[in-house]
């Protein structure tokens, strides 16, 4: 089976997408790119990657499409335009005539409607998103599962994914209210999730047993076939002290620790299958 992280970034600070990266971030306040993640790849035995979009811009997605053009790890490219914009269908019908774009994700975390993604407006854009053939990343929080549901029950026909599994409040170590709603979500509809993002989530000093609760959810939840690694490369440094020698393989290494319970098959296929099968790529 392909080896496939199904959540990862790029960027040149020098570009004006990233409003959000500044100098405070000192571990990601510089260039991204693949030159940097390609021996990390190599290390971990990761054959290819999906990159997704960290900016609001059709010039960052651009952007990415050429990298993916100039890098063949790179087997597909999430990227971003205005859903509710009244071209937006347009736009996405133009998007999608480049086979490397296999997805869109609006960052809903950052919007101050929580249920923006159920708006009339934004309804003409998804609809073009499901006949083009694109998916929809899920950039959410636990406050946004319920909206989320009822999005993913009025849409049953486009294919979605939560990443980062909502991101929940490790930190804290909230889980009940979280898992209630993950499961109600596996459960009532046909999202799938991302095993990723989780170390950014919890106390620099986390350790295997802080996620690995967070993690059975997920397993029992939507099992393998529903259920993909991604590495958050390289907001996941976030994660681990400055002195912390290999991130990306400790977080490879640590997933395979927090899986082990399922079958070699299956921890094939959330290290790789399931995401070639959902973004349609190998």
């Amino acid at each position: 089976m392909i080896r496939l992280d199904a959540h990862q970034h790029f960027w040149s600070i020098a570009r004006p997408d990233y409003g959000w990266l500044t100098p405070a971030l000192a571990r990601l306040y510089r260039d991204m790119l693949p030159a940097d993640l390609a021996p990390l790849l190599r290390r971990s035995g990761i054959e290819k990657t999906i990159v997704v979009q960290a900016a609001e811009s059709e010039a960052e997605t651009e952007f990415l499409l050429d990298l993916a053009m100039q890098n063949d790890f790179i087997a597909g490219v999430v990227g971003w335009t205005d859903l509710a914009a009244r071209d937006a269908p347009a736009r996405i019908e133009r998007m999608a005539r480049d086979r490397r774009l296999v997805g869109l994700r609006p960052m809903l975390q950052d919007l101050p409607d929580d249920e923006w993604l159920l708006c009339d407006s934004v309804a003409p854009a998804i609809d073009a998103m499901a006949h083009a053939g694109l998916r929809l990343d899920a950039l959410i929080r636990p406050r946004h599962l319920p909206m989320f549901l009822r999005f993913a029950e009025r849409h049953p026909d486009l294919p979605i994914v939560i990443d980062h599994a909502a991101k929940p409040e490790i930190r804290n170590g909230a889980i009940d209210a979280w898992s209630d709603d993950i499961r109600r979500i596996a459960r009532e509809t046909r999202a799938l999730c991302k095993l990723s993002g989780l170390v950014t989530e919890a106390a620099v000093d986390w350790s295997l047993e802080t996620l690995a609760p967070y993690v059975d959810v997920l397993l029992d939840a939507f099992g393998p076939r529903r259920l993909m690694w991604g590495s958050d490369w390289p907001v996941m440094l976030e994660g681990y002290p400055a002195d912390a020698l290999e991130p990306y393989a400790d977080w490879c290494n640590t997933t395979a620790r927090l899986i082990e319970r399922v079958s070699r098959d299956d921890r094939g296929r959330i290290f790789g299958a399931t995401a070639a099968d959902f973004y349609g790529v190998g």
